[in-house]
């Protein structure tokens, strides 16, 4: 069966919001079966626009990728990063 993946693009705008955030969503996403793949780190664009920050979550499946975003306590935290950073967020399935 396919692995699920959350994958972010990010730019922060309040760092010390946002550091909330990474502290108390990962004890979350890794307590729903999540791996930390890429989490910040250097990365350069190659082709395209894009945020300055990226993460990749790895899940046992698609639907667990999807249940992870949706868990209602990871929504909570979720809003922090709304309001301290711009973000695209896309649940993708593996090969």
């Amino acid at each position: 069966m396919p692995k699920g993946y959350i994958i972010a693009h990010i730019s922060v705008r309040d760092p010390e919001a946002y550091r909330e955030y990474v502290e108390r969503d990962t004890p979350i996403l890794e307590g729903l079966g999540g791996r930390f793949v890429v989490r910040g780190g250097r990365a350069e664009v190659m082709e395209g626009e894009t945020h300055d920050r990226h993460v990749i979550i790895e899940f046992p499946t698609y639907d667990a990728a999807l249940a992870a975003y949706n868990d209602t306590a990871y929504q909570e935290v979720a809003a922090i990063r709304r309001a301290s950073a711009d973000s695209v967020i896309l649940v993708a399935e593996g090969t």
